[in-house]
């Protein structure tokens, strides 16, 4: 019961605008936070229900959003002054974070709520803190004291002499108003101000621009905007949230405080530590308006990077008692700001390699997960023409300089590559190869975005001395599992097709192709045939993976047809099902708006298609209509032409007959007897002779 009496109160604690990056550090931060007491049994800290119960303000975007961090959220629209400030009364400290990117609305939000609260104070139950988390920019202009020390550093105990940038003057106005309020033992609202210094760490922010283009690895140096001789304060976003943390424990006498870490770093020594151990290693200088026209960032994001201070806080050093998450700064704590920074946006390689037989089909697969991932196809061909015209490059720029070593060295190598493959009909012995390609994945590039390897290693010794772990590496692993090193694959897919279905796909290829594939009848089967010998030994290159505990997922044969047939499009739909969604940034803007394009102009042509068909299909039935109908008369005119004989059949019976009874008979005789007599006029002879004839053969009747 003593124990429960003594428990402390679960504080509220307000944010503003948890969707921003800092606010919603520092909220998760202290949402986390717990009372630590000891343990009855061991005496080891146990932390036991959080101390802090946050709520806060998020934008209208994420509003439909329930934030797990928060106990309660309240949109933007609760923003309306009436409706805030019963939320407000109900906390017992108020942060209000305009260290970011602030609007003018923002200032003005946080100068009413102290306002406001302020002149709620006699109707409090308890006493309450206000925070406000403001930023260095408020002593930009400050001027160093004139001394004989040139490296002497501002301290925070002169923040009565601190001269804000010119686009923070209402920053400045508003830090003035929290330290006006009383700073007595009985009143009920006490102020503090922290001047925080540029946020880094997590996801990151103001130098995610850095982060990123290193990454990415698409430019060969990393450009510094300006000079970069700056030095900028910094501190780590959760160091400020733990500093907020000890502000309220602790408060402290000191109503105005520096938050910033022990580093004195420039700029320019930022980006290059950035760029060395996540980036191309190189660093450029660009005009400052550059990074604008370029949308690398805008005009009030340049004026914190251009911020040159050297500042010293003696409160978080003197008064707080926390462990620092980056005391020293970005340029001493970089490797773990980078792996930080990997983890927070889900940045991971994606590394993957695919077993199987010639011609099978690793080559149509692997640049389909190239595609679908944003990863590197490493082809094997590919990879070692680049390092020959690597080493060219080298030599060149060796001896432009004057670099005799350098030189050599590149010469050596590029003699030593040529040699080898001449002496084996155009292929690289296997230790150079393992060389190159180990080199290839070790590259920034391959290890930041992750690849597809396809051809190699062919053995177990080979996939042994490519991925087994260096000196230092994973040697603190708990488990038996073999240690590797950090390009070994995460996911080995095995293909495999009969001798008789791939033979018939190599004949079947264009002859031009099956050359530049190396496909060709004299060096296909020599090729399977090692394949097969290679797969039979007592341990093969999957059986390294299967000691990883890496086990191959094993896929059919890939047939040799369009990439959009529906056997090929399950084969890597699978693949996809393993592997899982992309690690990466996504498309950017202009390459969202290039596939946005090409959407649109598929759907135009599908449209276009199925209107096409559809115009087809009532053609081709109207035509067949039409046959029908044509067909129909045609039977209906041929039934009435059949009637009409019959009829005039029927009416020219009677005729007939009596042609034949009556007429016939006298003509007949008439003409008989005109071929005996042979008159000169035979047609007067009978039309009196057959006139004579008739009469009188038909006189009686």
């Amino acid at each position: 019961l003593s124990k429960m009496g003594d428990k402390k109160r679960c504080r509220r604690i307000f944010v503003n605008d948890v969707g921003k990056y800092s606010s919603k550090h520092i909220a998760e931060y202290l949402s986390s936070c717990g009372e630590k007491t000891e343990d009855d049994d061991d005496g080891e800290p146990q932390t036991n229900e959080p101390v802090f119960q946050v709520v806060g303000t998020v934008s209208s975007s994420s509003s439909s959003e329930k934030i797990s961090l928060l106990h309660e959220q309240y949109s933007v629209s609760l923003k309306i002054r009436e409706e805030l400030l019963p939320r407000l009364l109900e906390c017992d400290v108020v942060v209000y974070n305009i260290s970011e990117n602030a609007t003018q609305d923002d200032i003005e939000e946080a100068t009413w709520a102290i306002t406001a609260l302020h002149g709620e104070m006699q109707n409090f139950r308890s006493k309450k803190t206000f925070i406000l988390v403001s930023t260095v920019l408020t002593w930009a202009m400050t001027k160093r004291p004139e001394t004989e020390e040139p490296e002497r550093f501002i301290t925070e105990e002169e923040f009565r002499k601190r001269r804000p940038h010119p686009s923070f003057k209402h920053h400045n106005n508003m830090e003035k108003q929290v330290l006006k309020l009383g700073t007595g033992k009985k009143t009920k609202l006490k102020g503090y101000v922290l001047a925080a210094g540029i946020q880094y760490g997590k996801g990151e922010n103001l130098f995610h621009y850095f982060y990123k283009v290193s990454w990415l690895s698409e430019c060969t140096k990393v450009p510094i905007f300006g000079e970069g001789t700056n030095y900028i304060p910094t501190i780590h976003v959760l160091d400020l949230a733990k500093v907020i943390q000890s502000l309220i424990e602790v408060k402290p006498k000191a109503k105005y405080i520096l938050a910033i870490d022990d580093s004195r770093n420039k700029l320019g020594d930022i980006v290059k530590a950035v760029s060395h151990v996540l980036g191309p290693g190189r660093v450029c200088q660009v005009p400052e308006k550059e990074a604008i026209t370029m949308k690398a960032y805008k005009q009030e994001e340049l004026e914190y990077l251009s911020v040159d201070l050297r500042l010293d806080a003696f409160v978080v050093k003197d008064s707080f008692n926390f462990q620092w998450s980056s005391e020293g700064g970005i340029i001493e704590n970089v490797e773990a700001l980078v792996e930080e920074y990997r983890h927070t946006r889900k940045l991971l390689p994606i590394r993957i390699c695919l077993t199987g037989p010639p011609a099978v089909g690793k080559s149509e697969v692997a640049a389909k997960l190239c595609e679908r991932y944003r990863i590197h196809h490493i082809n094997i061909r590919d990879v070692i023409n680049e390092k020959m015209t690597q080493l060219v490059s080298d030599y060149t720029i060796a001896r432009i300089d004057a670099e005799v070593s350098e030189q050599e060295t590149a010469q050596d190598q590029l003699e030593t590559i040529k040699g080898s493959m001449e002496n084996n009909a155009g292929r690289l012995e296997d230790d150079l190869l393992l060389e190159i390609l180990t080199e290839k994945l070790n590259s920034k590039p391959c290890r930041n975005q992750g690849f597809v390897l396809y051809g190699f290693p062919r053995t177990f010794e080979q996939a042994s001395q490519m991925f087994s772990a260096e000196d230092g590496e994973n040697q603190d692993s708990p488990n038996e599992t073999p240690a590797y090193n950090k390009i070994t694959p995460e996911y080995v897919f095995a293909l495999d097709a009969s001798d008789e279905f791939l033979t018939k796909k190599v004949q079947d290829l264009p002859e031009s192709e099956a050359q530049k594939r190396g496909l060709t009848q004299d060096e296909f089967i020599p090729r399977l045939a090692r394949f097969r010998q290679l797969s039979r030994a007592a341990e093969t290159a999957l059986d390294y993976f299967d000691e990883l505990e890496i086990y191959p997922t094993y896929l059919g044969n890939i047939p040799r047809v369009k990439a959009d047939d529906p056997e090929f499009t399950q084969i890597v739909s699978n693949v996809i099902e393993v592997v899982g969604p992309p690690k990466n940034y996504g498309l950017s803007p202009e390459e969202q708006e290039e596939e946005e394009d090409r959407r649109r102009e598929m759907e135009r042509k599908q449209k276009e298609a199925e209107e096409a068909a559809e115009r087809k299909r009532r053609k081709e039935a109207l035509l067949a209509e039409m046959a029908a109908q044509y067909e129909a008369w045609q039977n209906n005119l041929a039934e009435v032409k059949r009637q009409e004989h019959e009829l005039l059949e029927a009416k020219a019976l009677p005729l007939r007959n009596y042609l034949m009874k009556y007429v016939m008979p006298a003509l007949t005789e008439a003409l008989q007897e005109c071929s005996k007599i042979k008159p000169n006029d035979p047609v007067s002879f009978l039309f009196h002779s057959g006139a004579l004839y008739f009469f009188a053969n038909n006189i009686d009747s």
